[in-house]
C-alpha cells in the first residue's frame, strides 16, 4: 500500500516496530544506512519489537541515499515529513505505492533534502510545547493517512 522510507534511524526498536505496522499496511520499508547500532539488521532488538512479523515484512536496504534514488528515482510521489513546514500530512491527495520519508531520530532529515523537496514536505499538527512524536508513531498517523484516502484499493 505504502513505501515508508527510514533515514539512518538510530534506534533498532523503533525500526522494528515500524517493521510490524508496514506488514499491517501491506507496504515496504526502506532502511538507509548508516544505522544507530551498526549494520546488522538482524539484531535481536529489531527482531523483538517486530515480534514474528519480521518474516512477512518486505524490505529493502541502501547503502545511501544516492543507492535508493537510483532504484526508486525521487518524482512528486515522495513526501518528507519534517516539523519544518506548515503542510499537514492530510492535505495531499495520496496514491497507492508512494514513498513517505522519515529521518534521524535524533536530527529528522537533512536540510538540503526538505528545501529541494518543499512542495512535498508534509507535518503532523502539533501543540507548540511538543517537538516531535516518536518515530514510530509519526510512521503511524501518516501511512494511515494513505490508508484512508485509498481505502478501496487496501
Amino acid at each position: 500500500m505504502v513505501n515508508i522510507v527510514l533515514l539512518e534511524p538510530r534506534t533498532s526498536g523503533n525500526v522494528g516496530t515500524i517493521g510490524r505496522t508496514v506488514v499491517a499496511l501491506g507496504g515496504a520499508l526502506h532502511l538507509i544506512k548508516p544505522y544507530g547500532w551498526g549494520n546488522d539488521i538482524t539484531q535481536k532488538e529489531v527482531k523483538k519489537a517486530g515480534l514474528d512479523y519480521w518474516d512477512r515484512l518486505e524490505w529493502y536496504q541502501y547503502e545511501n541515499i544516492e543507492e535508493f534514488w537510483a532504484k526508486n528515482p525521487i518524482n512528486d510521489r515522495h513526501f518528507f515529513a519534517t516539523t519544518k513546514t506548515t503542510k499537514y500530512y492530510f492535505d495531499p491527495e495520496y496514491n497507492k505505492g508512494d514513498f513517505l520519508y522519515f529521518g534521524r531520530e535524533d536530527a529528522g532529515l537533512p536540510e538540503d533534502l526538505l528545501e529541494n523537496n518543499k512542495e512535498t514536505c508534509i507535518n503532523i499538527p502539533m501543540v507548540n510545547e511538543a517537538r516531535s512524536l516518536n518515530i514510530a508513531n509519526a510512521v503511524s498517523v501518516v501511512a494511515y493517512e494513505v490508508v484512508r484516502q485509498n481505502i478501496k484499493e487496501f
